[in-house]
């Protein structure tokens, strides 16, 4: 099992709960994407999480206990076989199945998604929990390493239809 940031770098070592949680709650050959969390206080503190991903080892596990981690799967790449070529719907579906088969629980998060805009509209409103924005994805969209295919949306802009 391994944890890469987008820039490649191994984080596996600085977040042992989500290592151990993959191994026992993920089959093998799953790839996933998104976003690793730290909550404080109702509220994500990204120093924490920062805090976390410069500890190796027993420092690691002691921070896991403190300040544990959460991902948040907003995409399923491999499950497998390669389900990048998949458009986003699909891939989306796919993730909730994923979820649903395996009754996935904590440290894993199910990323909220809806194609209506009010509810989108709302969670703009998070920014006390930490939330920055929202990203958008094509739901015909097949996932493009490298590539920034989706749009961002931040916390106070007017959301456009």
């Amino acid at each position: 099992m391994l944890l890469c940031s987008r820039r490649g770098t191994d984080m596996t070592a600085s977040v042992p709960e989500i290592r151990a949680a993959a191994l026992a709650q993920l089959p093998e050959n799953t790839r996933l994407d998104g976003e690793l969390v730290v909550w404080e206080r109702d509220r994500l503190a990204f120093e924490r999480l920062q805090q976390r991903l410069a500890r190796r080892g027993a420092t690691a596990a002691q921070a896991a206990r403190e300040w544990p981690a959460h991902f948040v799967a907003f995409d399923l790449l491999h499950r497998g076989d390669d389900l990048t070529g998949w458009p986003y719907a699909r891939r989306r579906a796919a993730l909730e199945a994923l979820f649903a088969e395996r009754g996935l629980t904590m440290p894993w998060v199910l990323c909220p998604s809806t194609t209506d805009p009010t509810p989108a509209q709302e969670w703009l409103s998070w920014t006390a929990a930490g939330v920055e924005g929202l990203c958008f994805e094509r739901l015909e969209e097949s996932y493009r390493g490298g590539v920034q295919s989706w749009r961002k949306y931040r916390c106070g802009s007017p959301l456009k239809p």
